[in-house]
């Protein structure tokens, strides 16, 4: 049984979800999106788990509120109905309680994510995103403490001290193309406060900890319960722990998050309404949200996440590597980081559904052609720079041959097309089925197993091996169930 350990003197500590998701879903414990999340979706199970409405009322009010004016973002990236995006902020603002934890240079997020939820996959995924990656800042408006800025290139955290939250909201929007429906912010405060009310989570520290930069903090290797001080200060950490990379960081922080979650879900948090209500107490005086975020937003998030299990709930960190310009600064790998942020734009990533359909789409007579027996001509009908000879350099890697790329001639289809001659099918069905989406049309003009493959705006990228809604094999996924057997001895 994990131990208990003496608190240390360290460390650290646009649109609302549809109103029609079913309240009528089997009431099984089921794991919420993340630790983050857990705050949240946890949070309205309440309404069911307390009987005094009043008690209730007085939990959600603590919330802080935060009007965001997404209009002003202009032109946004779609919603896709069902599907609630939310931006998760682990903010590092020094003030009021939080000023024990140093001095900072503005407010800038410590920890920053999206939490994309999807009922109807069953399925929720939390996309980690750098601090320092270093992305095209909009300009954002000065507005009350926040001086504004002009458009720049810069690390993705700073556009909260140029412009708060909403400045953070459009950044995120416009470098990943996700639309984004809510944020959450949490500061070291309500973190803390989170995990002592849960009384401590538990984790396996692998090798002695020694961290002065995170408030002095010291661990013994082995599995023990981690107070909340430890625990902020472990998932601060960065000099005392590994590489000192903010990546590795971002790797122990997603198997801490599983782990807390673990405790929330399978604990006696939800057993009883006294403890639940203790929990959420103690959290919601540190949590600020958009004003859109309302109670019954909350309920639809939290009845519709009963049905996510931990294996179905994904962590991933955008792919990436050092930025040429500053080796301690990060650069997102390209086209790989653009394919999962559309498959996560589009609801694609995650669950089985899109493997089942598009194995029930291929034709049996791919099985009778080799990917050598193919040559390709690519043909870059979307106007993004380079695609062409990046999609091409992808299939050589798959074995297909590739005879040329370039832009279209004339109209392009509106669909992303694989064209073929009148022999040709089984080839291009061969490379449909290393494609996300693609329409086949026969071309006379094409001859035996030649085929032309038109990138248009839909072009969603490539399956990887295990077909998963275009997410190249480069982004690594674990889901909370892995991580919270491996955050144990």
């Amino acid at each position: 049984m994990p131990r208990k350990r003496p608190s240390s003197r360290g460390s650290a500590r646009g649109h609302a979800a549809p109103k029609n998701l079913s309240r009528s879903l089997p009431a099984k414990k089921r794991l919420s999106p993340s630790a983050w999340i857990a705050v949240i979706t946890t949070g309205v199970v309440i309404g069911s788990s307390l009987t005094a409405y009043a008690a209730y009322v007085d939990i959600t009010g603590g919330i802080n509120r935060e009007n965001v004016d997404t209009d002003a973002f202009g032109d946004r990236p779609s919603k896709v109905e069902g599907v609630v995006n939310i931006m998760i902020i682990g903010s590092d603002k020094r003030d009021g309680a939080n000023a024990e934890y140093g001095e900072a240079e503005g407010e800038r997020p410590d920890t920053l994510a999206i939490a994309h939820i999807s009922p109807e996959k069953k399925s929720a995924t939390i996309v980690n995103l750098p601090r320092d990656s270093i992305v095209q800042l909009p300009a954002c408006k000065k507005t009350g403490d926040y001086p504004g800025s002009e458009p720049q290139q810069g690390m993705i955290n700073s556009a909260m001290s140029y412009g708060g939250v909403s400045c953070q909201w459009d950044t995120v929007e416009k470098a990943t193309n996700i639309r984004i429906d809510h944020f959450v912010s949490l500061d070291f405060t309500g973190f803390k406060g989170m995990v002592d009310a849960l009384g401590g989570v538990d984790m396996c520290i692998p090798h002695p900890i020694h961290d002065p930069k995170a408030g002095n903090l010291e661990l013994d290797a082995g599995e023990q319960t981690l107070t909340g001080e430890e625990a902020l200060g472990y998932v601060r950490s960065r000099k005392g722990q590994g590489d000192g990379s903010d990546l590795m960081r971002i790797d122990r922080q997603q198997d801490f998050m599983a782990a807390m979650a673990q405790k929330v879900m399978s604990g006696d948090t939800l057993k009883s309404p006294s403890n639940l209500y203790s929990f959420l107490n103690e959290v919601t005086s540190s949590i600020t949200s958009d004003d859109e975020l309302t109670v019954d937003t909350m309920a639809d998030i939290a009845i519709a996440m009963r049905e996510v299990d931990l294996k179905d709930v994904n962590f991933v960190t955008v792919p990436n590597h050092p930025w040429e310009q500053n080796k301690n600064r990060v650069a997102w790998d390209e086209p790989d980081a653009q394919q999962l942020f559309q498959a996560i734009a589009t609801d694609e990533y995650g669950g089985d559904d899109d493997k089942d359909k598009q194995d029930d789409d291929s034709g049996d007579d791919a099985k009778d052609v080799d990917p050598g027996d193919v040559s390709v001509e690519v043909l870059n009908g979307i106007g993004t720079a380079n695609l062409a000879n990046q999609v091409s350099g992808i299939l050589t890697e798959r074995g297909f041959g590739v005879s040329g790329t370039g832009n279209p001639q004339g109209m392009v289809p509106e669909a992303s097309t694989v064209y073929y001659g009148p022999d040709g099918k089984a080839a291009a069905e061969l490379l449909a089925q290393e494609l996300t989406n693609a329409t086949l049309a026969e071309d006379p003009s094409l001859s035996g197993n030649s085929v032309r493959l038109v990138m248009s705006d839909d072009w969603r990228g490539f399956k990887t091996a295990g077909g998963t809604g275009g997410v190249p094999g480069s982004v690594k996924s674990k889901n909370a169930a892995d991580s919270s057997k491996e955050s144990a001895c």
